[in-house]
């Protein structure tokens, strides 16, 4: 169980740097587009925590889940999802969304590793 836990700890991790890669892509485009993998790699850094998260009894039995971080973390993830859906079609991302995706996204690296 312990390496079903790894293995997802580790897509997890690559999806959310592909997620800021992704968005720091357009740092110099004319008019930044939002990439539909921004979608698909959301998606799938999702269904990794949710297998994280359903398997931390098993995996780490001694210690206890931070329920709080994960709502939070869960909330952001679902904000960029939602801001990415809705642009997703549209011929140009603007500025303040883009930097807004850019900063939600910093902002669960950052409560994902500091917050203990």
């Amino acid at each position: 169980m312990t390496a079903i836990n790894t293995f997802a700890y580790v897509v997890h991790i690559l999806c959310v740097i592909v997620l800021l890669s992704l968005l720091l892509h357009q740092w110099n485009k004319s008019p930044r587009k939002l990439s539909p993998g921004i979608l698909h790699v959301g998606l799938t850094a999702l269904v990794a925590g949710v297998v994280m998260v359903g398997m931390f009894n098993t995996a780490h039995p001694d210690e206890t889940l931070n329920h709080t971080k994960i709502g939070i973390k869960l909330l952001i993830l679902l904000a960029i999802l939602g801001i990415s859906y809705k642009n997703v079609k549209k011929p140009e991302l603007a500025k303040n969304t883009w930097l807004l995706l850019i900063g939600l996204t910093m902002t669960n690296i950052l409560i994902a590793s500091l917050w203990h």
